[in-house]
């Protein structure tokens, strides 16, 4: 109990084990409404049982009094693209239900505007929160990106993991992790990324069509990342100005800036 109240974990761990909860509800749903086979359910079972042991120990070594608002909206968002994740994951073994992946999709994508709105007019914006919310948004675009990936060719899986290789790089070059200036454009190419993976994994283009929407993306999402790693170069020798540059959490465009004040994190 002295260890409980320590870390203040009640508030939180009622909203992250009923997020698990529901994630396996979800899975259970998609099993019986459009035929989800046993690689669909186990790689949705794995991502709610990782999301909720990552989450449980971020929650509490960020000391966090509370879940919060803005926190149970990305994670219902997180519920979404489990249920993403396991339609993609069983689309190696099966036609996938098109219409229920690029719908569960969408609202994910939607949802990502409202958990930043919900977080700065409740006041409860945090660092934690902001990292929650661009982990989601990464993992959304890495997975849409293998969905898009089967029929384009492999090439498309260069958006969702042009972030991890940033952050890989910020391991070594730890210049990287600079804070970046709030960017109208970063957070235009970031969104951009989500909605043409979308319109491409649903099939209404022609392929071709389809193929050139994802390198348009690709291409600025590109020109994104080269712009802020040449404007990190610039500042790299810079003294402190008390920001936390190299503490800052490291920042990636991939589906809005959401919940970050100053750095993308």
């Amino acid at each position: 109990m002295a260890v409980q109240e320590r870390y203040d974990t009640r508030p939180f761990a009622p909203d992250t084990t009923a997020g698990m909860g529901v994630q396996l509800l979800v899975l259970e749903v998609l099993c019986r409404a459009v035929g989800m086979g046993t690689t669909g359910w186990l790689t949705g079972s794995a991502f709610a049982v990782v999301t909720w042991v990552v989450l449980t120990l971020a929650l509490r070594r960020s000391w966090t009094g509370a879940f919060g608002p803005a926190n149970r909206v990305t994670l219902a968002r997180t519920i979404l693209v489990g249920g993403v994740t396991a339609l993609v994951a069983d689309s190696f073994e099966r036609r996938p239900p098109v219409a229920v992946l690029v719908a569960l999709a969408t609202v994910a994508l939607i949802l990502d505007a409202v958990d930043g709105q919900v977080a700065r007019r409740t006041g409860t914006a945090t660092a934690l929160g902001a990292r929650f919310d661009m982990e989601v948004d990464a993992f959304l675009i890495l997975v849409l990106c293998v969905h898009v990936a089967v029929p384009l060719g492999a090439w498309v899986l260069a958006i969702g993991l042009m972030r991890y290789a940033f952050v890989a790089a910020s391991w070594v070059l730890p210049w990287l992790r600079g804070a970046l200036p709030h960017s109208m454009a970063r957070k235009t190419v970031a969104a951009l990324q989500g909605i043409v993976l979308v319109v491409a994994g649903a099939g209404i283009l022609p392929r071709a069509s389809a193929a050139a929407a994802v390198a348009v993306a690709l291409a600025l999402l590109a020109w994104s990342f080269g712009r802020d790693i040449a404007w990190l170069w610039r500042v790299r020798a810079r003294p402190d100005d008390g920001a936390g540059r190299c503490g800052a959490a490291v920042r990636a465009p991939v589906a809005g800036e959401g919940r970050s004040l100053s750095v993308r994190s």
